[in-house]
């Protein structure tokens, strides 16, 4: 496989169907059924559907969003009592049991949390959230608004680099002093000045002008932790939902030895192609270094059925609910069966995010 090939499947976005979604037979149908009859995961408690925000129209400082193409309003003083004990880390050890609606609360508030102050603008696409690096993108017809932030220590080296595309101009956005940069006449970009510990750059895509970027510039605004969350789209999997939704896809996947869904806490927020494959990437990370032990140990039992485990990603249905959106699945699909015939590719790790 040479790089480009690699590169367009991970990168290219065009919707793209398998002719045949190959299945398992003979001996391989009777492995793969011993691995699903590992018992599985049990479900946590549902936490409530996400709130949407109804803004009073004469009190600007409320307006929390028109993320969903709503606008914002009053919230909650008491989060909802969906206690259970949280995913491993998050708390620490020997701290209280709390609700996923307060594990949300905890992780966003250590983000920028900007959003667009106007109808009709809906985040599509979230991801990271985790540590000091995240996206989520804001789609409104014909355009887009990425935010992209960063941990502080890096924005002299973005801002270096950014001065090889043109000179800055000067603006301010969310109350905060900001360099505008002009890649081409309707691709620009905005980036503010650190604060508390992160960065945020602002890019467009799409149909944009000049003046249409500057004004939408000023309908950025910063919000709380608590508006933040109501505002994005209740498909988001934020911290919270992890072990709900993590649950809901392993249970149509074979689990390897010793898996542990812990793995997955530190996901932060993600839409639900982010999220899929993260849970079935780490699925498949495991099923090949599972392959890897048995084939050096010589057992030759346990190659079988880890083979057998990848060869079932062709029946898996989170890659076929993700495999219109993205080429995820065809990484997934093209390595496992490599490893399953006896061939472990050298870039198995980073075309799949081991």
């Amino acid at each position: 496989m040479t790089d480009e090939h690699l590169d367009r499947l991970v990168r290219d976005v065009d919707p793209y169907r398998p002719e045949i979604i190959r299945r398992l037979a003979g001996a391989d149908e009777q492995l793969l059924e011993e691995i699903m009859s590992t018992p599985k995961l049990d479900s946590v408690p549902a936490r409530p559907v996400r709130r949407t925000l109804v803004r009073r129209l004469a009190g600007p400082v409320a307006a929390a969003a028109a993320v969903a193409g709503v606008v914002a309003a009053t919230v909650w003083s008491t989060p909802p009592d969906d206690r259970y004990a949280g995913p491993t880390g998050l708390p620490s050890v020997g701290t209280a049991a709390i609700s996923g609606w307060e594990l949300d609360l905890k992780a966003a508030q250590a983000h920028p949390r900007l959003l667009i102050d106007e109808p009709g603008w809906n985040a599509t696409s979230v991801y990271g959230f985790a540590e000091e690096t995240g996206t989520i993108e804001f789609r409104n017809g014909d355009r887009s608004l990425q935010m992209n932030w960063y941990p502080d220590e890096q924005y002299q080296d973005y801002y270096d680099d950014r001065l090889h595309v043109s000179r800055p101009e000067a603006t301010t956005v969310a109350d905060r002093p900001a360099s505008i940069f002009t890649y081409r006449e309707n691709d620009m970009s905005a980036m503010l000045r650190p604060q508390d510990g992160t960065f945020v750059e602002l890019r467009t895509g799409g149909n944009w002008t000049r003046p249409t970027f500057d004004g939408i510039l000023t309908l950025v605004i910063k919000v709380d932790a608590e508006a933040f969350l109501d505002a994005l789209p209740p498909e988001i999997v934020t911290p919270g939902d992890v072990r709900e939704e993590a649950a809901r896809i392993l249970a149509d996947l074979p689990s390897p030895p010793g898996f542990d869904v812990s793995v997955l806490d530190n996901a932060g927020a993600n839409d639900p192609y982010q999220f899929g494959a993260a849970v079935a990437g780490r699925v498949t990370c495991d099923w090949i270094a599972e392959w890897i032990r048995a084939d050096s140990a010589g057992d030759e039992q346990a190659v079988k059925q880890a083979a057998a485990a990848l060869r079932s990603s062709h029946q898996w249905q989170v890659l076929h609910d993700m495999n219109d959106e993205g080429d995820y699945p065809e990484v997934v699909w093209e390595i496992a069966d490599q490893v399953a015939d006896g061939d472990v590719p050298s870039w198995y790790e980073e075309g799949l995010g081991c």
